[in-house]
């Protein structure tokens, strides 16, 4: 049983021991992509922690026959559950795995203590077929061991928030099937992030990359609290079709006072002011390309630029899961919805003259 697996030695049929999440990191590595580095809290770890501390019957006690269209009793049940998982001590096995591992990340770093996120990474999230993103919790700026065990037991308990609960219930996922994985990976100091898709999420059109971003984490473009710069690609001319500045009045950064991220209001200066150069958006297109072309499906994709590095390895990739709109659409001609055989014949009558 592996209670830690560091990302370089997991890839895509690593799923079951480390969720979506952590799968996917993985395997980018293994395909050359930039990715900052880290290690995954195995779900065996997870499976650990409930046998060991013997809370399984509770937990599941709360949520056998749960209405979860009762708003009510939906949040009690996810309440109990979470303070119930919180509270719980951690196994010592555990403990000294996860310590063990983030002193080896410090000095792989070459820091004391090194700034990591605390995310989460089910079995069942990022698949190609369902979208759970963002119903599990995710922690920035998490320093020091101590807070980095305390965070991985509140990612476990976050299985069980409302949202997640009731969105297992509706699509037939069984919550004893759906375990839960944690990366803990180190942060990127981003002077700039965001997302990208690898074709245009509006129309579906493949040949075009779109990139948004905003200063500072990208916390404030995938919640919506900004409206983000964006950017539309082209994919074979590598030419930008579009390019839209907004004012981007509020960022996301690590505040050392209080110890956590907080969003702080962006200089009037700064605001209008592109949040990526040109060099940074091609190697993005370029990093985007690649990633969609090793996956063989368009993708989702979640970027920082690191300003303590130069270019262009300041440019990270910080998660990339299937993008799952367009993708599950019936593929349909975009001229006329007629087939390409259906156009070529087309044409080739017009040229047959019958006397």
């Amino acid at each position: 049983m592996e209670l830690i697996l560091n990302f370089n030695n997991v890839d895509k049929t690593s799923l079951p021991q480390v969720g979506g999440k952590n799968a996917s990191l993985g395997e980018m590595i293994k395909a050359g992509i930039r990715v900052p580095p880290g290690f995954a809290v195995t779900t065996a770890a997870y499976q650990h922690f409930i046998a060991e501390t013997g809370i399984g019957d509770a937990v599941f006690a709360h949520i056998s026959d749960l209405d979860v269209n009762d708003v009510e009793s939906l949040n009690k049940a996810s309440a109990g559950i979470q303070e119930l998982m919180r509270s719980s001590a951690m196994p010592e096995k555990i403990n000294r795995a996860v310590r063990e591992n983030y002193e080896t990340l410090c000095r792989t770093c070459g820091t004391d203590t090194v700034p990591v996120a605390v995310r989460s990474s089910a079995t069942a999230e990022d698949l190609p077929t369902a979208s759970f993103a963002g119903q599990q919790d995710t922690y920035l700026w998490v320093l020091g061991a101590d807070r980095v065990v305390e965070r991985v037991k509140h990612c476990w308990a976050s299985l069980f928030t409302p949202r997640a609960i009731s969105y297992r219930v509706k699509n037939n996922f069984p919550h004893e099937k759906v375990l839960i994985s944690v990366g803990v990976q180190k942060m990127v100091h981003s002077k700039a992030a965001g997302v990208l898709f690898t074709l245009n999420p509006t129309n579906g059109d493949p040949s075009k990359v779109v990139i948004e971003g905003s200063w500072g984490l990208g916390e404030t473009v995938v919640s919506g609290s900004v409206t983000p710069d964006k950017f539309v690609v082209d994919k074979v001319i590598m030419e930008v079709s579009e390019k839209t500045i907004s004012a981007k009045h509020i960022e996301c950064v690590y505040n050392a006072g209080t110890g956590g991220v907080v969003e702080v209001d962006v200089a009037p200066d700064r605001q209008t002011r592109c949040c990526l150069d040109d060099r940074e958006v091609m190697e993005l297109v370029q990093m985007a390309k690649y990633i969609e072309e090793h996956y063989a499906r368009p993708m989702d994709i979640e970027w920082a630029i690191d300003e303590d590095v130069t270019f262009p390895e300041n440019v990270f990739i910080v998660q990339a899961r299937p993008e799952t709109v367009w993708s599950q659409k019936k593929k349909e001609s975009v001229i006329g919805k007629k087939s390409g055989y259906q156009l070529l014949m087309e044409q080739a009558m017009k040229r047959i003259k019958i006397s």
